[in-house]
């Protein structure tokens, strides 16, 4: 019998929303743990996405929908609490009355150093969940390897540069054996990245892909049996779409048809809370939030209910990123997949 290596996923990730009021020092609780991850989104304006992490510290700021170097707010996210997070009257906690969604994920705090590669790393890891931040500067050369402290090679590395403007890069190898690369803030389709040049990922480190001398972050995911699972599926350009097997009720999706030029897909079990999961959001636009059907988070996957080529081109080849709000504890690999309804 195979068994969940997390019984309580929500102690890892978790969803929250909220409503901005624009008080300084306001602390959004109810997170379930201290987040070292923090992905914030206004639901009802046209503005940017704003990630916030631990190891780079509060106040630090990237955008998910633009290649713009890393900015420092003040008055936006100003501390990783306990149980939540610690908001200024800007970013975050700006436009009174408008809705947020804050995307968390547990690591370990500030981080540590990590020798294991060629360039010396800041990592705060989470071997439990699989998930790890990643710091470091880069060298002229554009080789180097990175220790990212899972102890376990990463299905998914996110980079980022944080001194200079460039888009970010998902990498993944899962697809067809070789390693490609999608960027997160575009809608362009995938590419092979050069592993004769950069290498690939090992359970002990990343490669530096190629950025000068530039300060860069890695957020780094490896696969946890009833807590996560990255994969792709092939849509079928029908409203009866692909079922999903990922061995847990999803909490959260990203999706990305890397055989189109397509935007991104964000959904989770928060908004609206219900089947059919309706609420979107895209991590490489400025879009508010947008409505129309589209999944079902099943108790161990999750389906397909719309015809858009984002979610479901006919033939197309789907990247996606789930995690867990209640895994299938017993016979987690091998339970029949539920009849949606």
């Amino acid at each position: 019998m195979a068994y969940a290596s997390i019984s309580k996923p929500s102690l890892h990730f978790n969803t929250k929303l909220y409503v901005a009021d624009q008080q300084d020092n306001r602390t959004i609780t109810g997170v379930g743990f201290q987040p070292d991850f923090v992905w914030l989104r206004d639901r009802d304006q046209a503005v940017s996405h704003q990630l916030f992490d631990a190891v780079r510290g509060a106040t630090k700021q990237l955008a998910s929908n633009t290649n713009g170097a890393e900015t420092t707010d003040a008055n936006s996210l100003k501390a990783f609490a306990s149980d939540g997070f610690t908001l200024g009257t800007g970013w975050g906690n700006q436009s009174t009355n408008d809705k947020y969604v804050a995307w968390n994920w547990k690591a370990n705090g500030a981080g540590s150093s990590n020798s294991d590669g060629d360039i010396t790393s800041t990592v705060s890891v989470n071997t439990t969940s699989g998930f790890s931040i990643v710091k470091w500067t880069a060298n002229s050369s554009n080789k180097g390897t990175i220790g990212h402290g899972l102890g376990t090679k990463p299905e998914i590395v996110i980079y980022k540069q944080r001194t200079a403007a460039g888009a970010w890069y998902v990498l993944y190898d899962f697809m067809d054996g070789s390693q490609d690369y999608v960027a997160l803030n575009q809608t362009t389709t995938a590419s092979n990245m050069s592993e004769s040049t950069y290498g690939t990922p090992t359970s002990s480190t990343i490669s530096n892909i190629g950025f000068g001398n530039d300060d860069l972050i890695a957020y780094c995911f490896a696969e946890k049996k009833g807590f996560s699972k990255f994969g792709y599926y092939t849509g079928n350009g029908n409203a009866n779409g692909t079922f999903v097997y990922t061995g847990f009720s999803p909490a959260f999706v990203m999706i990305k048809n890397v055989s189109s030029t397509q935007n991104w897909v964000m959904l989770d079990n928060k908004r609206p809370g219900f089947n059919v999961i309706n609420d979107i959001l895209h991590p490489n636009t400025n879009d508010s939030e947008q409505a129309g059907d589209s999944i079902d988070f099943l108790s161990n996957g999750f389906k397909i209910r719309t015809t858009g080529n984002d979610r479901n081109g006919s033939g197309n080849s789907i990247l996606y990123m789930a995690f867990a709000e209640q895994p299938l504890v017993a016979n987690v690999g091998n339970s029949i997949p539920a009849t949606a309804r």
